[in-house]
């Protein structure tokens, strides 16, 4: 009997840690990873941008993903030292903000503290900014494919009935949630002419106020929605409580079961309100591997093992250039940028942009996605989404 024991506890230990192995390893098995020639890029090419990554060439990079024809492959990660490098900037940018905005200041929102920023703790779940809105835009299609929002053509003044008051402006009762997908609602807003430190810029106003809705619907219109971008980080605030009150969930929690869990991303953080509303303008973090899963879905219609998450002609949508922005080439879609480059049939790359250098770039013409993530708010001037997937291109055989 005691044989028998002994068989039965090795066989149970043996099971339990084959789970532990594959738990501990559920990310890499998701994932087909090759070389890179097998997938006709030019490793050297990449190899050399690596290298200047690692160099401090370009400033702070923390990673660096090539996914084409869904493998992996090229994966890089670069050690900054954020401890040191905001050393006396957190303290510095501490008094500012308290200065500016008393005991509404929050350390969250204060860049150079490291506890935050660029990864969450001293987790591997790095902050993808305002990519976070490109994430929510995803949660909208889902919910329209879900019959939970009409359609986007549905205007936002009845999900905010508690707000009433700051509707009796005919111009802002015609607001849509097309309007905010396209950042066109024409609410005056600027968060681009003065720092995210200075009471002067809305998004950081907005960042230290007890309740973000109130603040971004107390403001008046200055344009016909759907007329003119303008870029606002209080817009997708607005869908997050549209969001919530469609689903009943909160967009965190929406996330996780019907976006994150599909794809295999079961480790994530997302930052809240004062309110307890998830902060969709910037407040998300996941891994780099987790974040590439993000670009690979639209990469394949919406489709992730064999199963529809987004409906195809919400990505089509989502991803047609249709909305102008003054004085540049780049165009807008739902919540995500479009920019041109050369030499190629489509001459749109989908691209996910958020603060400090968090990219997500989609290339569907030569199956390729790009993520690059990193810490770019110090001296070092930043590489731009141009310049980094011109880089990534030249490597394509």
């Amino acid at each position: 009997m005691r044989t028998n024991l002994i068989k039965k506890t090795l066989i149970l230990l043996s099971a339990t840690l084959l789970i532990w192995q594959i738990n501990a390893n559920a990310e890499p098995i998701n994932w087909k990873v090759s070389d890179p020639e097998t997938q006709y890029v030019d490793s050297n090419i990449l190899q050399q941008l690596h290298e200047e990554f690692k160099n401090g060439a370009h400033g702070y990079i923390d990673s660096f993903l090539v996914i084409r024809n869904k493998h992996l492959i090229f994966e890089e990660y670069y050690e900054n030292d954020y401890g040191l490098l905001t050393k006396n900037r957190r303290t510095e940018q501490a008094e500012i903000m308290q200065k500016n905005y008393g005991d509404k200041a929050r350390p969250i929102y204060n860049y150079y503290d490291p506890e935050w920023h660029p990864f969450f703790k001293q987790t591997n779940l790095h902050t993808i900014q305002s990519v976070s809105k490109s994430v929510t835009s995803a949660l909208i299609g889902i919910a329209i494919k879900r019959n939970e929002i009409p359609s986007i053509d549905t205007k936002i003044s009845i999900y905010f009935p508690e707000h009433s008051a700051h509707f009796n402006d005919p111009l802002k009762q015609s607001i849509t949630i097309r309007d905010l997908l396209t950042m066109t609602a024409g609410i005056k807003w600027d968060e681009s002419s003065t720092a995210y430190t200075d009471p002067l810029n809305n998004a950081a106003s907005m960042e230290s106020s007890e309740d973000w809705l109130r603040y971004i619907l107390s403001l008046p219109m200055e344009n016909k929605p759907g007329e003119k971008f303008v870029y606002n980080s209080g817009i997708t605030i607005l869908l997050s409580h549209i969001l919530f009150i469609a689903t009943d969930m909160h967009v965190d929690e929406y996330a996780k079961k019907y976006l994150f869990e599909p794809l295999g991303i079961n480790n994530f953080y997302w930052k809240k309100t004062p309110k307890g509303l998830t902060d969709t303008e910037g407040g998300l973090y996941l891994s780099s591997r987790d974040f590439a899963k993000i670009g690979l879905l639209y990469l394949q219609n919406g489709q992730w093992d064999n199963v529809q998450i987004l409906d195809k002609d919400w990505v089509t949508a989502t991803m047609s250039p249709d909305t102008e922005i003054s004085e540049s080439r780049r165009k807008f879609g739902f919540q995500w940028w479009l920019v041109p480059y050369t030499g190629g049939e489509e001459n749109w790359i989908y691209s996910g942009s958020g603060y400090g250098g968090q990219f997500l770039l989609i290339v569907p013409e030569y199956s390729l996605v790009m993520v690059f993530n990193g810490w770019n708010i110090f001296d070092k001037p930043r590489p731009s989404i141009e310049y980094l997937s011109e880089r990534v291109l030249k490597a394509i055989q």
